[in-house]
């Protein structure tokens, strides 16, 4: 699919402080099956009864990472157990020191919105994650209602067509029940969509929308990275 679209609003950069008692951190994912291109994206009624599209989203824990707490929401509000997808998405984070020739891939948000949350200030990070594999979600199985576990990351040396072949053919990523924390989460309906049809729901030219193309885009590209390292020298893989 064409990644072309509108480009949501950007404003020019803010000078603000707030006391660690009136502010509030936390991440967002778009979950992607990468098998069958397709994305994950929420769906509720406000109020008047309307129905809506989201990308899954919340407030991180205390002590919690940004983007572990992006992937544990993701899990609560969609029912589907992700791990963010290390992508050459563009970034402003400078690399480790020292420096070393292969600057490795990295799983940093693709956007960040600062929103009022009542008198607060919210700080949000949007990332993109991936469904996880059938021998990661056993490893992960639980009891309905015992805590949340995290994955493990998403390994460094793991090409993402290597990764593809670890699901046999036909694979649909499981979606677990009653994951939500809350009545209102638990009404949070889910669908296993494609790139087209979320960018269309979620309202192109909105910031949710270009997380979902900057993430597929992501995924293309790394695929053509390691299609091109491949194709001139098989040692250069991982």
């Amino acid at each position: 699919m064409s990644t072309s679209s509108s480009t949501p609003r950007e404003f020019p950069p803010v000078i603000a402080q707030y006391s660690g008692g009136n502010f509030v951190v936390g991440g967002g994912v778009a979950i992607f099956h990468i098998a069958t291109g397709r994305v994950v994206i929420c769906s509720a009624h406000d109020r008047r009864g309307t129905k809506y599209y989201f990308l899954p989203k919340g407030r991180r824990d205390a002590g919690e990472e940004s983007g572990r707490g992006a992937e544990r929401e993701g899990y609560e509000e969609s029912g589907y157990r992700n791990r963010l997808l290390p992508l050459p998405t563009k970034h402003r984070q400078p690399q480790a020191h020292p420096r070393v020739h292969a600057l490795p891939l990295t799983a940093e948000a693709v956007w960040m919105q600062l929103m009022p949350l009542g008198p607060r200030q919210y700080v949000l990070y949007w990332y993109i994650a991936e469904t996880l594999p059938p021998d990661l979600e056993q490893e992960l199985a639980t009891e309905a209602g015992a805590a949340y576990k995290p994955p493990r990351p998403y390994p460094s040396n793991l090409a993402l067509r290597d990764r593809i072949s670890m699901e046999p053919e036909g694979y649909e990523p499981l979606h677990h029940e009653g994951t939500g924390v809350d009545e209102e989460e638990q009404a949070y309906e889910s669908h296993l969509v494609s790139v087209e049809e979320a960018v269309t729901k979620l309202g192109k030219g909105g910031v949710l929308a270009d997380v979902v193309l900057k993430g597929w885009k992501g995924i293309q590209d790394r695929l053509a990275i390691e299609d091109a390292a491949t194709s001139e020298s098989p040692e250069m893989i991982g």
